[in-house]
């Protein structure tokens, strides 16, 4: 692996320089980021205690207090009392103060509009992918209410078979001749499913893949569940059994009257979502797959 702290650095320089956060005034304003920030949290909420903002954004009380007396003196925020605790100050924006966050907030939105302008559908959602992978690997969490479900657009086959090597890989030690039967999989659908009996879905948050799930034909009345995954930033937010449901009702309007999947004892989560919607355990045995000694599983339900 090459230099992973110079890799991450290396990225910062590129994005701040491309965004102009190093310039003396944001977006050109006489604003610098952290005083953006800043007004952005106050614009968001209710009126909040000063030691509250300070833990919130991880800012010196110095600084803080530096900031506060400037906006204080341009008329953007105003001082107050809480009335739990007296020695605490509460801070909230003025109406000036609400103007000038909008007007940041108008010209933020121009400049990304700008910057991915150029990128078509399939780019933009590689970046919001990548952008998410890095928000689940540091502490991110993507909000529940943003899960969608939809088909799957260019590029999203490749994402499938990258992420279930990848993941698997790094949770179970998996080899490369798991990515391998996932490449397969998904070529045979690419390569001739019936939309009629056969379909897939991409689970995204705000743009960006957290999830798939594929249903195909195992003969005229067994449908087979293929290919589950949910990004592991986007767990305990129901995408795995949303994802599962469609599955199950596609199945019916096709036609099975019954739906069956083909798994590993490892998969434990997956396993509580079959477990809930009715399948059943009707075969396992021990096996040697993917590098490692696992127990091979056969799960059905009726439809």
């Amino acid at each position: 692996m090459k230099d992973p702290v110079g890799g991450v650095r290396a990225f910062n320089r590129f994005y701040t320089g491309m965004i102009g956060v190093l310039q003396e005034g944001l977006l050109s304003t006489p604003y610098t980021l952290t005083e953006a920030r800043l007004l952005f949290e106050l614009a968001h909420g209710d009126a909040v205690e000063v030691v509250d903002l300070r833990r919130r954004l991880g800012l010196d009380a110095g600084y803080l207090s530096r900031i506060l007396a400037r906006f204080e003196a341009d008329g953007l925020v105003r001082r107050s009392r809480s009335t739990v605790d007296g020695r605490r100050q509460v801070i909230e924006l003025t109406e000036a103060g609400r103007a000038v966050d909008a007007d940041l907030e108008r010209r933020s939105d121009a400049q990304i509009a700008e910057l991915i302008g150029g990128l078509g559908e399939v780019d933009q959602r590689r970046l919001l992918g990548a952008m998410g992978t890095i928000r689940e690997l540091l502490g991110g969490r993507p909000p529940a209410d943003l899960v969608v479900l939809r088909p799957p657009a260019p590029g999203d086959l490749g994402w499938v078979v990258q992420r279930h090597g990848a993941i698997y890989a790094r949770e179970f030690g998996w080899d490369e001749s798991f990515e391998a039967l996932v490449a397969r999989v998904v070529a045979d659908f690419a390569a001739g499913h019936d939309p009629r009996r056969e379909a897939a879905w991409i689970a995204e948050v705000d743009g960006a893949p957290v999830g798939c799930v594929m249903c195909v034909r195992r003969d005229e009345t067994t449908a087979q569940l293929r290919l589950l995954l949910v990004e592991p930033g986007a767990r305990g937010l129901g995408v795995g059994g949303r994802l599962v449901e469609e599955c199950l009702r596609f199945a019916r309007r096709a036609g099975y009257t019954r739906i069956m999947l083909w798994t590993y004892d490892k998969t434990v989560d997956a396993h509580r979502i079959y477990q809930r919607l009715g399948f059943t355990l009707d075969e396992e045995k021990k096996v040697r797959a993917y590098g490692q000694d696992l127990v091979e599983e056969i799960w059905s339900m009726p439809l």
